[in-house]
């Protein structure tokens, strides 16, 4: 059995300087970088009066919006309506990372453990998904600042290097050990890395998400913000969606509202929030940029079960930033979606720490902005779908972080679904299995703290899983990225 041994950063929180930390974060704005930006779009107005349409969207995330964007573009006739309860952009999809992965089941080994007999053509239509949302954005002219540089994959222990070196030599996945990494990136923290070019794209979350409304408009899409849908239910073969001053009522319903509660009581206890949070550095001057050596603006994650992820942000006036975020996973008892959760000061710091500790020569640099959100996770960590009312509403949640790309997927799955036809996507066992619930409270909370403490222990034990991650992992509940 492996011996128990603290990890890179757990030593890093230890031993990083207080001053250096405390330093960095004392202008830091507690605001998201993405949405502090005078190109966000002006408000909507709420809906305040009773409208009809073929298809009602209820959720303005990233969801949403493709869903109404796919759902015109299918049939340019069709009468869209999309309802969002706050700003576009202003929860998850403005306030995540900007990594659009390929991946449909946040990643394969998750995958395999899940769906073993589908996870190849999962891959591939994942594969299939992005370049069509990359297509969709030149299409559109969306301006996203959209980078197709993939990510580098890191080993920060020892035992990580084996998993790296047996992808490697696949097509377009590098490997790169210790001496060959330094001439991509540098640090003392990195033992070997992976690039992995096709299947990651970095975009401005935010732009990306008001690129997609403005398509949207474009062709007829109907939005209304600060219109919560507060019941749904059916009348006359039409639903009904009321919001606290107007009503919808439509033949069709898609429901994107992830994190949030659903209008379908059954989903109650399907996802929870989990609560993530980043760092982005005020620019690098040219001295910081040479010390670490990060030429191309491609994305970057390590191996242990709490992950980092970073990258270069490119601002408007041409500097350098990074953003760093990750590691902490944080579930609150009762799994209400709280704004009081989107700041964590404990978590500021430490991901600080790691910062400097990754990257030393860059100690003196300060962060300019700090944010949190929540994040909608379900038991088997990537979308699951569902039909209600005889087939006239949809829905799907449960992306678990991997949404930027996910949900155009998603998206399509549930005007599939909506059409009535059977398709190859509607047959998928993704699109037909459902995850488990989750239990209710207090076992939800305890369940979460054992799982987090169990993962955190297998990282100082060389990654292997003890006896709680392996029964998770039979059970149907397990998480291997």
């Amino acid at each position: 059995m492996p011996k128990t041994t603290p990890t890179f950063y757990e030593n890093a929180e230890k031993t990083m300087d207080a001053a250096v930390v405390a330093q960095s974060l004392r202008a830091t704005k507690r605001e998201v970088y993405w949405l502090d930006s005078p190109l966000r779009p002006d408000a909507h107005a709420p809906l305040r009066a009773q409208i009809t349409c073929d298809l009602l969207v209820v959720g303005g995330g990233y969801t949403g919006l493709w869903t109404a964007l796919q759902a015109k573009e299918r049939d340019p006739e069709l009468d869209v309506v999309l309802l969002e309860a706050g700003w576009i952009a202003s929860e998850a999809s403005g306030r995540n990372g900007g990594f659009c992965e390929a991946s449909l089941v946040h990643g394969e080994s998750n995958g395999e453990a899940h769906l073993p007999k589908e996870n190849a053509r999962l891959t591939e239509l994942g594969l299939e998904n992005l370049a069509g949302l990359i297509e969709t954005i030149a299409r559109h002219g969306i301006d996203c600042d959209l980078i197709q540089e993939g990510t580098l994959a890191v080993a920060t222990e020892p035992h990580q290097d084996a998993w790296l070196r047996e992808e490697g030599g696949v097509e377009n996945k590098e490997y790169f050990d210790a001496g060959a990494l330094d001439t991509v990136i540098r640090s003392d923290a990195f033992i070997s890395g992976l690039w992995s070019r096709d299947d990651t794209v970095l975009v401005h979350p935010a732009k990306l998400a008001w690129g997609l409304l403005a398509a949207c408009e474009k062709l007829g899409v109907r939005i209304f913000e600060q219109s919560k849908a507060t019941s749904l239910d059916e009348s006359n073969g039409r639903i009904e969606v009321a919001t606290a001053q107007g009503k919808v009522v439509a033949r069709k319903v898609a429901l994107a509202t992830n994190v949030f509660p659903s209008l379908l009581k059954r989903h109650a206890l399907m996802t929870v929030p989990v609560y993530d949070y980043v760092l982005v550095s005020e620019p690098l001057n040219d001295e910081q940029r040479a010390a670490i050596g990060w030429e191309t603006p491609h994305g970057l994650t390590d191996l242990n079960n709490r992950f980092h992820y970073s990258r270069p942000i490119i601002d408007k006036d041409g500097g350098w930033r990074i953003l760093y975020g990750g590691y902490d996973a944080v579930y609150h008892f009762g799994g209400k979606v709280s704004p009081d959760h989107y700041n964590r000061e404990s978590t500021y710091t430490k991901l600080a720490a790691h910062f400097f500790a990754t990257f030393p020569d860059l100690q003196g640099l300060a962060f300019s902005h700090a944010w949190g959100g929540a994040i909608d996770t379900c038991s088997r960590f990537f979308s699951f779908f569902d039909l209600a009312y005889n087939g006239k509403v949809a829905y799907c949640a449960g992306f678990t972080g991997l949404g930027v790309g996910a949900s155009r997927f998603g998206g399509r799955v549930m005007l599939d679904l909506l059409s009535g036809k059977i398709t190859e996507i509607t047959e998928l066992e993704m699109v037909r299995k459902k995850p488990l619930p989750f239990p209710p409270e207090p076992a939800a909370w305890i369940g979460v703290q054992l799982m987090t403490g169990a993962l955190a222990q297998a990282d100082r034990r060389e990654g292997e899983r003890g006896l709680l991650l392996k029964t998770m992992d039979a059970i149907g509940m397990g998480f291997d990225s």
